[in-house]
């Protein structure tokens, strides 16, 4: 076997924007990170969903780590080697690592978490859909044989993208109602203590993790506060030490707090666009016209400037601006233009009544953060300006997941699609007609099909030539951006709030969803 890219690295430590390093990381205290919405579980093997990455990592971690120009650096892989024909990718794994019950990681944890996410998560399906075999030839070594090349597999290898599980705690049962699931098990650098539901949840240092000295903190508390004023109140006063999900009003003044900092950096892993998604099994929302007249309705400059405070950009394409190398900017935009809606919807069959009404929609936004209910709060008046009279529904993250992945009950939504890094990965799941799977959250609820993009779809994710793999990408972006299963609007520019104290939070592509291993406190 002709073996290519080998890499062997060993040192993983980088300088965080959040402040210089110490010539000696302090040892102890306690770190408070806040994460909301509260997750509805602790292991990230079947969900896409940030509040249980976030949590996840913590325990649960994966082969490789990424530098914010999505260099993979070792976790649980020290080694990798990819074949020359791109079938074969060797992976060689760190020695004397133990779980948190003391069991021993072997390859065999490896084999079991990768046929695990090919089978239950959301992206993995994807990711691993060309994985034919996964040997373990050693306790050291794992090798994964593929019946076709898959250009983004080496970047799918994050703690929170693929998680590597214990499988003496998983094989034999239902990995989704398995107990672990609510009380981890892992390899990483803190271990769990206790989640108390509604308030927070505790993990203690692994004094036997791999890295040492890591972790440098003794506890680490994640906080749930649904209240955006609390949130902010608790930086204000010190109660949470770090925080992404903070009102978007707020952040320009904490970050002029001298106790307080802005960091931007540690999302590259997972650029977005915020999007709404129409049920193409609704009587209306079926017909092309009623989307597009939509699409019409909508300012995205507005959306960006009302909903998001300016940070971002506007986006029409599912591939994310912030995805330069996949973006296509020539995509059909649907400018704002109110007449151009207005005509549609009287094509449409859709004319206004005596109360000026044409069609009455309800809407249901992502409970995450407070931007999406500000989406919602402009697309009412917005879209009643074409006679369309919106309904806002409101619930929590458990709910609006139940009611858009299972039981299919909306009319249309908003929330993001999170691209990651590669579209096969990211967005392959909400476009391609097999991504219609009732139950799996973050696929394609619009019910969206249309051959040709899957044929697209299905060619990228095994194009091994990067300029016929852009072609076929671009094809894809141009053929959804007229067919509007949803409506594509902005990508927001993400950042943690941090108390200057914290050091070494941000140290790659992911953040403080990363496993936090290298993070401590000056004081």
């Amino acid at each position: 076997m002709t073996l290519t890219r080998r890499q062997t690295v060993v040192g993983l430590g980088m300088v965080s924007a959040a402040g210089a390093r110490a010539a000696t990381p302090r040892q102890g205290g306690t770190l408070t990170l806040l994460i909301e919405p509260e997750p509805t579980s602790l292991v990230c093997f079947n969900t896409t969903g940030g509040p249980i990455i976030a949590v996840s990592s913590k325990v649960t971690e994966g082969l490789l780590t990424y530098d914010f120009d999505l260099t993979p650096r070792p976790e649980l892989a020290t080694e990798w080697q990819i074949s020359e024909d791109n079938l074969r990718y060797t992976f060689r794994l760190r020695p004397g690592v133990k779980w948190h019950d003391g069991g021993e990681f072997t390859s065999a944890d490896v084999a079991f978490s990768i046929a695990l996410a090919k089978q239950s998560h959301p992206r993995g399906r994807n990711t691993f859909s060309n994985v034919t075999e996964i040997s373990t030839p050693d306790k050291l070594t794992a090798v994964l044989v593929l019946s076709h090349p898959a250009p983004y597999l080496l970047y799918a290898l994050a703690g929170g993208e693929t998680p590597i599980v214990p499988r003496h705690i998983y094989e034999g049962t239902q990995a989704d109602a398995n107990p672990n699931n609510n009380a981890p098990i892992g390899t990483g650098p803190y271990r769990f203590r206790e989640w108390v539901r509604g308030s927070h949840a505790v993990y203690v240092r692994n004094p036997d993790y791999w890295d040492k000295p890591r972790p440098y903190i003794d506890t680490l508390v994640v906080r749930f506060i649904p209240d955006a004023s609390a949130r902010v109140a608790a930086l204000e006063t010190g109660d949470v030490d770090l925080a992404a999900e903070i009102p978007l009003s707020e952040l320009a003044r904490l970050g002029s707090l001298p106790t307080l900092g802005i960091e931007y950096r540690g999302f590259e892993y997972t650029p977005g666009t915020t999007r709404i998604e129409f049920n193409l099994d609704h009587p209306a929302l079926r017909d092309l016209r009623v989307r597009q007249a939509i699409a019409y309705a909508i300012n995205r400059k507005v959306v960006l400037q009302t909903a998001w405070y300016g940070y971002g950009l506007e986006a029409p394409s599912p591939v994310s601006p912030l995805l330069p190398k996949f973006y296509d900017a020539s995509v059909e935009s649907y400018s704002f233009d109110l007449a151009k809606a207005e005509r549609l919807l009287d094509e449409a069959g859709y004319k206004r009544g005596p109360d000026g009404v044409r069609l009455r929609l309800t809407h249901d936004y992502f409970p995450y953060g407070d931007g999406y209910r500000r989406v919602a709060d402009y697309l009412k008046p917005a879209l009643a300006k074409i006679g369309i009279a919106v309904t806002i529904r409101s619930q929590d993250f458990a709910a609006w997941l139940k009611r858009i992945y299972t039981d299919k009950d909306f009319e249309f939504t908003n929330h993001v699609m999170t691209n990651v890094f590669d579209p096969t990965v990211g967005l392959q799941r909400y476009f391609h007609s097999a991504g219609y799977r009732k139950g799996v959250p973050f696929t394609n609820a619009a019910h969206y099909s249309n051959p040709e993009v899957d044929r697209l779809l299905e060619a990228a994710a095994v194009e091994a030539d990067p300029q016929r793999r852009h072609d076929q990408l671009d094809a894809f972006q141009q053929i959804v951006s007229h067919d509007l299963p949803g409506v594509n609007l902005v990508s927001v520019r993400q950042s943690t709030v941090y108390n200057r104290r914290v050091i070494d939070f941000t140290t790659g592509a992911t953040g403080i969803s990363g496993n936090l291993a290298g993070v401590y406190l000056t004081s």
